[in-house]
């Protein structure tokens, strides 16, 4: 257990450093926040490992929930999504930035397990990128995509991040 409370980019990025990252995304899941307390467990209890967190381009992710019925694995009523994303984009507006979204990478796809409303939000107020972890089931798969990016750990190079330190809401980088 990490012992926050603060979901935020900047406690990603620590518990990264720190090696607790694991511990973190877990504690996310679990919180009254993202309320996804099935992933939390069952990602407590197996060979998940993360990478992040990383600038990550919105048109490449699959969203899990939503009020598209047919189009995603836990749908949402419309009235509940627009309440839920409304009071999101009312914080955005506000100055809240939201916390990374959870990624998994499997068959060649990009899956948004956690953060489906942060996600449309985003979208909604122009956002091309959005702070990403992303989840593999093993390292194997981690080492994997890594080796395919051009890393060997697990946070991205200095140059590759520079731009986008000046925002906690990546934009497009360069």
């Amino acid at each position: 257990m990490t012992g926050s409370t603060d979901f935020s980019l900047a406690s990603a990025r620590r518990a990264a450093d720190e090696g607790t990252l694991a511990e973190w995304v877990v504690d996310f899941l679990a919180s009254p926040g993202s309320d996804n307390p099935q992933l939390a467990a069952a990602l407590g209890f197996s060979d998940a490992t993360f990478v992040g967190p990383v600038p990550f381009e919105l048109d490449r992710l699959t969203p899990m929930a939503g009020p598209d019925q047919g189009r995603v694995a836990v749908p949402v009523p419309r009235e509940v999504w627009e309440s839920d994303v409304g009071a999101m984009e009312h914080s955005f507006e506000e100055g809240w930035r939201p916390p990374p979204l959870l990624v998994s990478h499997r068959d060649g796809r990009y899956y948004l397990e956690d953060g489906n409303h942060r996600y449309e939000t985003l979208r909604r107020n122009g956002a091309t990128h959005a702070w990403a972890i992303l989840l593999f089931a093993n390292e194997a798969e981690r080492d994997q995509y890594l080796e395919g990016h051009g890393r060997t750990g697990d946070r991205p190079d200095a140059d590759e991040i520079a731009p986008l330190q000046q925002t906690e809401t990546p934009e497009t980088p360069s």
